[in-house]
């Protein structure tokens, strides 16, 4: 392995973890400054290991957009991950990771870079190497896909947003281990087509790869989503080929008119599927894997999704009531898409209303534990 050296540039005005962290630092590798930004959640102490999220931005982005465009802090306050949002290097004079495909004439060796990053991030913090997972936008989801590939050594996991895999990544892939994959893609998309081409693969191509490696059933089952925003232009699908080797799946939502965007972000813009939202769906997705595949235990997530929980009416005027197979009191709060705070409470019974009576208009999210809502609030 190449030589590395650590070094940490700290916003935060200690080393105290007594609030949540983001910090600006840097590893060298291959004689490069590599950058990066790292969310530290508030509910870390470091007194258990915890897992790693690699979350690599889309070309001619940056770490700090991907940071807010694809973000994971609120999902991590709650569910105790790290999240890395590693920098590109210039190619051509755009950010990029070397991936092959239209960036065939790169030198930079992110696959060692990525590797170098885990490792000096597992001697600053408490990292579970058995919970390491990449996910990332457009050429972020491609560097994914290569270190599943690649790296799988360390990674459990990955999921690709409007990304797919480069015919030298497709034609090289070696992974060491059944690989969980999650693919969210738009029919739409006009930047890395669904259909594939000469520099990229289908997202088809794609499926039926990582079907077969993982010796998953070739047969889907597949559950249409919600269609929660009729007016942003797409339908959603969850398919999903189960039953691969260590009960590893691979997952696909196909966004039926959807375009190249990170489904239910606050930053989305015109054309961005409102049905689910992809950071969550996407850790709902890692929580039950680890290095050994399908982890023996049951997420936060998945035990609230067995709930049953209803949120109506929804969209709303004034108040939305919560039915849920309640056991115990949960607390709740109402976000903004900008992430503000609105109103905070608890759940106390099997049936609540909660008046939203001077909230602003629009989308919001109600938070129940570490699943999230989508609610609409009209005049």
């Amino acid at each position: 392995m190449k030589k590395y050296s650590l070094i940490l540039t700290l916003l935060a005005i200690s080393f105290s973890i007594s609030a949540q962290q983001t910090i600006n630092g840097f590893i060298m590798h291959d004689g490069i400054k590599r950058d990066y930004i790292l969310y530290v959640p508030a509910i870390y102490t470091g007194d258990s290991p915890v897992p790693l999220v690699l979350n690599f931005h889309g070309y001619t982005s940056n770490a700090n957009e991907q940071m807010w465009y694809g973000d994971f802090r609120s999902i991590a306050d709650t569910a105790n991950f790290i999240v890395v949002h590693p920098q590109g290097t210039l190619f051509n004079g755009s950010t990029h990771f070397n991936v092959g495909g239209w960036t065939i004439g790169s030198t930079v060796d992110d696959v060692g870079f990525s590797a170098a990053l885990i490792d000096s991030l597992a001697v600053a913090y408490n990292i579970n190497l058995d919970r390491v997972y990449s996910t990332g936008m457009s050429n972020g989801g491609f560097m994914s896909f290569l270190l599943a590939c690649q790296l799988s050594e360390k990674i459990a996991a990955i999921a690709s947003v409007t990304g797919s895999m480069t015919p030298q990544t497709f034609n090289s892939c070696n992974p060491q281990h059944p690989m969980p994959i999650l693919q969210i893609h738009g029919t739409s998309d006009n930047v890395i087509p669904y259909t594939g081409t000469t520099w990229t693969k289908s997202i088809a191509d794609v499926m039926n790869y990582w079907v077969g490696f993982n010796h998953c059933s070739t047969q889907a089952t597949t559950v249409d989503l919600p269609n929660i925003d009729p007016n942003d232009g797409s339908t959603a699908a969850h398919s999903v080929y189960s039953g691969g080797d260590k009960n590893t799946t691979a997952e696909h939502f196909k966004i039926t008119g959807g375009f190249h965007t990170w489904p239910g972000s606050a930053f989305g813009g015109a054309g961005t599927n409102k049905d689910f939202n992809a950071s969550l769906e996407i850790w709902k997705f890692f929580s039950r894997y680890d290095l050994n595949s399908l982890t023996s235990t049951t997420s936060n997530i998945d035990l609230l999704a067995e709930k049953k929980v209803s949120i109506y009416p929804n969209p709303t005027v004034s108040h939305i009531n919560i039915d849920i197979d309640f056991s115990n009191e949960m607390e709740y709060e109402i976000v903004s898409l900008l992430g503000e705070r609105l109103l905070r409470g608890r759940i106390v019974s099997k049936s609540q209303t909660i008046d939203l009576a001077g909230l602003p208009n629009g989308f919001l999210t109600l938070k129940i534990g570490n699943e999230c809502f989508k609610i609409i609030k009209m005049e």
